[in-house]
């Protein structure tokens, strides 16, 4: 069983900055690939960013590429996304996912819950 637990969001505005975090329980965390994901009203969950097991292979959206830093610790079972400039366009709710074989290039296996952002202006 993997549990993924988002934390972080919160209401800011346009510019701000903001730091997500998701903790991984349950399973070898070190292998996995981990990514963000997320849903803006009315719209499909899209793609935000992916870093691979050793944390130096990051891959952007285009739209946050910039703007938006992934990270991860592994000896915290951790990865966090920095989010920069924030924009009106960002608010949406931030999902945390997992990808078990390592490749971020596969569909995820787990998910968190998601956590709100919203950016007002």
């Amino acid at each position: 069983q993997v549990q993924l637990v988002e934390s972080g969001g919160g209401l800011v505005q346009t510019g701000d900055s903001l730091r997500l975090s998701c903790t991984v329980f349950g399973r070898t965390f070190s292998t996995f690939a981990m990514g963000w994901f997320r849903r803006a009203p009315g719209k499909e969950r899209e793609f935000v960013a992916a870093i691979n097991s050793g944390g130096d292979i990051p891959l952007y959206a285009a739209s946050v590429k910039g703007r938006f830093t992934i990270s991860r610790e592994n000896a915290k079972n951790a990865v966090y996304l920095q989010m920069s400039s924030l924009k009106t366009e960002d608010t949406a709710v931030y999902y945390c996912a997992a990808y078990p074989t390592g490749n971020y290039f596969h569909a995820p296996s787990y998910w968190g819950l998601g956590t709100q952002v919203t950016v007002s202006s």
